[in-house]
């Protein structure tokens, strides 16, 4: 991906109830990827600097830094039962690591590009990955065996989620397509077509109902994830969007952009409700937390932020 410097004004401000961001320093490069742990008590972080974090979320305090990969960490994610991390980085593998302690437990191998997506099965029993090889791998989250691959993507896979029940995994490519897939006999179910440029990051929301996308061409899309019918267009940003999540309740979703900033949106008709500023390079990746009170970004900017959200008017 080619990050680009935001070079335009831009009138924004910041939804910020309750004071402005906190912002995390530790990482010695660019942060690409942010989660919290199912408590919403602990963030962890991979960077361009080939580590993880694992930060208090409450005290902003670094727990943990975790070293093995030797390329950029691409993304990471907790595990629903909050005991492991799964790490993909540029160095072609995946790491499951100890939440608790920061112990390296299992290296996935099988790649031949980058990993650029991970993300844990509802159950934490398994795992499912995209990489720039095109395709996505299923593992066994306990003993890291590989158990599946799936073709049919003809670009990079850049994103992955499994729906909120487990029987669905939808994956983002730079091309241009969305695919959900079938957990149960690994196999594609539809396609989703509309964006005009490369996809860079997908999210089923909570209620298992609708699928988000960011893509390159600068703007999100929300999707029936039942029948793959695109819902609404987002427009607002100014540049790629490279990141996208659903709140816990599917009633917002949050966007990062190279345009170094947030936007928070209306889940249902896709209304612009705010714009966090702040960042002084690319959001490279945000989340909510499990309570929805709070969003983490982390960016080029070497940082990562914790903003605390307005509670939504009556």
């Amino acid at each position: 991906m080619k990050y680009l410097a935001a070079l335009m004004v831009m009138v924004t401000f910041c939804g910020c109830g309750g004071g402005g961001p906190q912002t995390l320093k530790g990482h010695t490069n660019r942060v690409g990827s942010v989660a919290f742990n199912p408590d919403g008590q602990k963030i962890v972080s991979g960077s361009v600097d080939e580590t993880l974090k694992i930060w208090d979320a409450n005290n902003s305090k670094e727990l943990h830094t975790l070293k093995g990969h030797t390329n950029w960490v691409v993304d990471v994610a907790f595990s629903p039962d909050g005991q492991r991390i799964v790490s993909g980085s540029g160095d072609q593998t995946l790491k499951i690591w100890d939440a608790n302690n920061g112990k390296e437990l299992h290296t996935l191998k099988g790649h031949t590009r980058a990993v650029t997506s991970v993300a844990f099965s509802p159950d934490s029993q398994k795992i499912v990955n995209g990489s720039t090889d095109k395709t996505l791998k299923l593992w066994d989250a306990n003993n890291g065996n590989e158990l599946h691959i799936l073709y049919g993507h003809t670009n990079w896979v850049v994103g992955v989620a499994f729906s909120p029940d487990g029987q669905r995994i939808v994956s983002g490519s730079t091309d241009k397509t969305l695919k959900i897939w079938d957990v149960s006999n690994v196999k594609g179910l539809y396609t989703l077509r509309g964006h005009t440029a490369g996809v860079r990051s997908v999210a089923f929301s909570p209620d298992g109902q609708r699928v988000v996308s960011g893509s390159a061409d600068k703007t999100l899309k929300i999707w029936n994830a039942n029948t793959g019918e695109e819902l609404h267009t987002l427009t607002g940003h100014t540049d790629i969007v490279g990141s996208v999540a659903f709140s816990p309740d599917s009633q917002k979703i949050v966007s990062g952009s190279v345009d170094e900033t947030l936007k928070i949106w209306d889940a249902n008709n896709g209304q612009e409700l705010q714009t966090l500023t702040g960042h002084t390079g690319s959001v490279d990746s945000v989340a909510f937390s499990p309570d929805g009170q709070r969003i983490v970004s982390g960016s080029a900017d070497k940082t990562l932020k914790i903003w605390p959200i307005s509670s939504p008017k009556p």
